[in-house]
């Protein structure tokens, strides 16, 4: 593991493998760079691999409010640009990281070749806001333990057949700082991605969860609907499917990059 400091904050990373497009993990909100421990081999084999504790996330620096998703994507870039990754990259995200991801595709267009975004949390609908800032206010006082019903809906019961690695994702998960988990709560409900979505022109894989209770397939189809030529794929698996299902997962990005040349 390595240690970076870029765009003002200073981020943990991992780089793997050798050779094709680079391709960036983005972690799902509560998680690390950790979140794609069994995945990370069916990529690296073949391919340059980059994950990232986000600002906030795992032990790159912790996060206080305001903060916004224009910052992520700068993170991101700012990261890449450090290492010496300046040509065009695959991002694939989960969750909010798959907002980053779709909003590096916008904000950076000539440095994105394609993205995978899983589950991807692009707005809060006006009516969910109210209720959702009184959870993370409960999460800041109380911590992680106050909205540990976030983490039951994203990995429900029927995917818990390894009760080790469940175990060891709600012990990692509870870890994380409940005030940075509150920031980038706070900076989705002020974002908006919506409006850009027509405009990211590189190829786009959009993929739902069909046992996601968090952002379950009917919440994620109008993403794929709303940018050009995407396309979207339900998969058996939740919220957290690098570790859930990380075969089908893996299999699923694969042959999204072989259909694309990349």
């Amino acid at each position: 593991m390595n240690f970076i400091e870029v765009n003002g904050t200073a981020l943990r990373y991992d780089r793997s493998g050798s050779g094709g497009t680079p391709l960036i993990l983005i972690h799902e909100m509560g998680g690390t760079l950790e979140s794609w421990d069994f995945v990370l081999p069916q990529f690296s084999r073949t391919r340059s691999t980059l994950r990232y504790d986000t600002r906030g996330a795992g032990l790159s620096q912790k996060a206080r409010p305001p903060l916004s998703i224009d910052t992520m994507s700068d993170d991101l870039v700012a990261l890449t640009d450090a290492i010496g990754l300046t040509g065009k990259v695959v991002l694939a995200g989960v969750a909010v990281g798959g907002a980053i991801a779709l909003h590096t595709a916008f904000r950076h267009r000539e440095r994105v070749a394609a993205v995978v975004a899983s589950s991807p949390a692009v707005s809060i609908a006006k009516d969910r806001q109210a209720a959702l800032l009184t959870r993370v206010k409960a999460m800041e006082d109380s911590g992680l333990t106050a909205v540990i019903d976030t983490l039951d809906n994203g990995y429900p019961m029927e995917l818990r057949a390894d009760a080790e690695r469940y175990a060891a994702f709600r012990a990692r998960w509870l870890g994380g700082d409940p005030v940075s988990y509150g920031a980038i709560y706070r900076m989705l409900i002020a974002a908006d991605l919506q409006p850009e979505l027509s405009e990211i022109a590189c190829p786009v894989l959009i993929m739902a969860g069909a046992l996601d209770r968090v952002r379950p397939p009917h919440l994620v189809e109008p993403v794929a609907k709303a940018i050009p030529g995407a396309r979207y794929q339900v998969i058996e698996s939740a919220h957290y499917a690098p570790v859930q299902t990380p075969e089908l997962y893996a299999g699923a990005v694969n042959d999204f990059m072989r259909s694309i040349g990349l």
